[in-house]
């Protein structure tokens, strides 16, 4: 018997993402799908590739609507979703793609999101040690965000090795325009991001830096100090994290590698490239993928992580469907692919 799965905030990059892996996943079909401003319109109408799902409709986000459904997935903005999480049935499993759930420290929350910490979910990174069986066992998981599943990935088994120090890392990295969201910004008109880069919220403002610093001190198991500099890359989705973080006495990239190997060697969606290939963007477009390469830098004395993922796949609605499958016990690779889509 298929499991019914609904989607608030489905008009949107995520929610839309969301939809494209759900409509070929082998045990869903589609319940709700739910979109503030866009309700009464077709789904084709903000989503033209999904065009084959036929009349479907958004429908107004109601916690009604949403409880019919055996798994809620909820793709809205920060701060939306706790409010509308509390008015659902208590056993109803639900996935948060936002932030609200995802801070443990409410001073943390309150600083870069504003307003009341509504709680703590499990976190929904499987690759993490432990992770896996915590997500299987919750009813409600917090999805990470985009740079911090790039970030997590790519540093925390360093980190719990012992292979780099804790107390000097930095992240810079680049992300397409659609991890801005839809709402439209004169700074995202395509005029203005074609053939240019440029950074946003750095000098340690931007919303994830907590979220990176928690999930960091986690592996390292001590305080992680993070520098991030996001950047708005010139291509519609795709993340490359560029982390640094100093080697601690005897590291080299050997070494380096052999916890990557030990982290990675049998994940599904988590690929370390051989010697001398460096990730890019378009290898995981449109994928559930993650490609990881590090080198030791001796001159500088620094660890350097490449990551790439798609960061409204991996970062976002592949990640829940991971999340979904695990907390409903089927395989969870099912609905999701590690092959990219190019050029």
């Amino acid at each position: 018997m298929a499991t019914r799965v609904a989607v608030a905030g489905a008009s949107g990059y995520a929610g839309g993402e969301l939809v494209r892996l759900l409509a070929t996943h082998p045990s869903f079909t589609l319940g709700a799908l739910t979109a503030a401003t866009s309700a009464g319109q077709p789904l084709a109408a903000a989503h033209p590739h999904l065009a084959a799902l036929g009349s479907l409709t958004f429908q107004d986000t109601t916690p009604g609507a949403l409880a019919e459904a055996d798994l809620v997935f909820l793709a809205l903005p920060h701060g939306e979703s706790a409010a509308l999480a509390s008015q659902l049935p208590q056993g109803l499993p639900v996935v948060d793609l936002g932030a609200d759930f995802r801070l443990s420290d409410a001073a943390a929350w309150e600083r870069y999101y504003g307003g009341a910490h509504a709680g703590t979910w499990v976190y929904g990174l499987p690759e993490l040690p432990g992770a896996r069986e915590r997500i299987a066992g919750a009813t409600r998981v917090a999805n990470p965000g985009c740079y911090p599943t790039a970030v997590a990935l790519g540093l925390a088994p360093l980190l719990g090795a012992g292979l780099v120090e804790p107390a000097d890392v930095v992240v810079v990295a680049a992300s397409g325009t659609t991890g801005a969201g839809r709402a439209p910004r004169p700074d995202l008109l395509a005029s203005e991001v074609m053939g240019s880069m440029s950074a946003y919220k750095a000098g340690g403002a931007h919303q994830h830096t907590p979220e990176m610093e928690q999930t960091l001190s986690a592996a390292a198991g001590e305080p992680v100090t993070l520098s991030f500099t996001p950047t708005l890359a010139p291509m519609p989705r795709g993340i490359l994290a560029t982390c640094t973080a100093r080697l601690a006495p005897g590291a080299t990239t050997e070494t380096l590698r052999d916890a990557m190997h030990s982290a990675y060697a049998h994940e599904p969606f988590i690929r370390l490239l051989p010697p001398g290939a460096w990730p890019r963007t378009s290898a995981v477009q449109g994928s559930n993928a993650v490609h990881l390469q590090v080198a030791a830098d001796e001159h500088a004395g620094r660890a350097v992580v490449l990551v790439v993922e798609d960061n409204i796949g991996k970062g976002a609605a592949g990640q829940a469907v991971q999340n979904a499958n695990l907390m409903l016990g089927l395989d969870e690779t099912a609905g999701l692919s590690a092959v990219g889509v190019a050029p």
